[in-house]
């Protein structure tokens, strides 16, 4: 299955194989287990994890936001543990951990042990972010990378529209069904990936030792990119987490209506990584990733502004479409930055990683406290979003206007 270096730049179009395929399936399973269902499927059970007492409000929140500090610390974590194990090894151990968690989240015996198991799902999963795209992109001949990409982090998408369709299901049977039922998808989903996972590490490099072009020469732009990307972690945790609730309880709609704007949420989520990878390919990734920053703004805006339905559906599907969508624009535009040393993408897209990992930790958190410190005031955290959205958006232009007048004065 590994492409030969010459294969891996041939911008000749090809079909891929079974392997390759094969693979493809695998970092889609991945990507749904470890982030689609692992972090997206809490958000529709925050309600009734708070009307069935195992957890109050705050402690609800605080508890999603483990995952989220699990995150930070899987992205860390990631390239050492492939390094030590392989990519193969380290990605079947993370996902079995995974799967183990959703079984342990079914028995609540005390907020230790569930935050235990909610942060290590989150170390699990920063860490399958990290290795599962950069695992399996460089045996895939160039030309296809882009359809590749975007097919694992579907599995993103698609974790989202299961959990608020099959959620409202299991709910039915009791919140330790409800658990263990997302144990066995997950399961089912790890033993179908199992010898998915490419056999060998990526191809070496073709750039010598020690030189890595791309990012001497865009440093600042790599650097505004993961600054950027941990803003927009901040902008887009108030929704990953209170959505649902806050059309549930903060709106009085109740669990269901809540439900039904998460499966919206989801079902644009699909669709992400399809249109942005389609915009990406028309006015490239820099552009297209300012776009996105901008509608995300304007989403996150309107939550906290008005709870107006039409509002609230349009401000729900640009969420969903660029809550995914982001992932693969600053994969590809790191790529963009540097195409030919897949050492360095990996580096480059593990501090990205890793910065959105921390501000989103740092967001959960400070969230919580601020939703229980103001008497669940959901336009204020709102609010936050969307203002790091804006200075997301503000850095970008101002990079680009450096960038413009540097070229202009060589």
């Amino acid at each position: 299955m590994s492409a030969t270096p010459a294969s891996l730049d041939s911008a000749k179009p090809v079909s891929l194989d079974a392997r390759a395929r094969f693979a493809m399936l695998a970092g889609l399973c991945g990507s749904l287990v470890a982030i689609g269902l692992a972090r997206f499927a809490y958000t529709p059970l925050i309600p009734s994890l708070i009307q069935a007492h195992w957890f109050t409000s705050s402690q609800a929140v605080t508890l999603g936001a483990a995952n989220f500090a699990g995150y930070l610390a899987g992205a860390l974590i990631g390239r050492p543990l492939a390094a030590a194990l392989s990519n193969r090894t380290a990605l079947r151990i993370l996902m079995t951990v995974v799967t183990a968690a959703f079984f342990a989240c079914a028995f609540p015996l005390s907020i230790g042990w569930f935050f235990t198991w909610r942060l290590l799902s989150g170390i699990s999963g920063g860490a399958i972010m990290v290795l599962v795209a950069t695992s399996i992109l460089p045996h895939i001949p160039a030309a296809r990378r882009g359809f590749v990409s975007g097919m694992i982090f579907l599995g993103l998408g698609l974790g989202i529209a299961a959990s608020g369709t099959l959620i409202p299901q299991l709910l039915h049977y009791g919140l330790q069904t409800t658990w263990i039922g997302l144990g066995v998808v997950a399961l089912v989903l790890t033993v179908v990936s199992w010898f998915g996972w490419p056999s060998s590490n990526p191809p070496v490099p073709l750039v010598p030792a020690g030189e890595h072009p791309g990012a001497r020469h865009h440093g600042l732009t790599l650097r505004v990119l993961y600054a950027q990307y941990a803003a927009n972690a901040l902008g887009i945790v108030p929704a990953m987490v209170l959505l649902v609730d806050y059309v549930a309880r903060g709106l009085g709609q109740g669990a269901a209506i809540g439900a039904h704007y998460w499966v919206l949420y989801g079902l644009a989520a699909i669709l992400g990584p399809v249109i942005c990878a389609n915009v990406a390919h028309r006015i490239g990734f820099g552009k297209a990733y300012r776009v996105a920053l901008f509608l995300q703004a304007t989403a996150v805006a309107l939550l906290a502004l008005s709870g107006n339905a039409w509002a609230l559906a349009t401000a729900t599907v640009i969420l969903g479409v660029f809550t995914v969508g982001i992932v693969p624009l600053v994969l590809g535009r790191i790529h963009e930055l540097m195409p030919h040393d897949h050492t360095e993408q990996r580096a480059a897209w593990s501090r990205a990683t890793t910065a959105f990992a921390l501000f989103q930790a740092l967001g959960g958190y400070g969230y919580s406290y601020l939703f229980s410190h103001s008497h669940n005031d959901y336009a204020l955290i709102f609010t936050c979003g969307a203002s790091a959205l804006v200075v997301a958006l503000a850095a970008d232009l101002v990079t680009s206007r450096m960038n413009a007048a540097r070229a202009m004065a060589v």
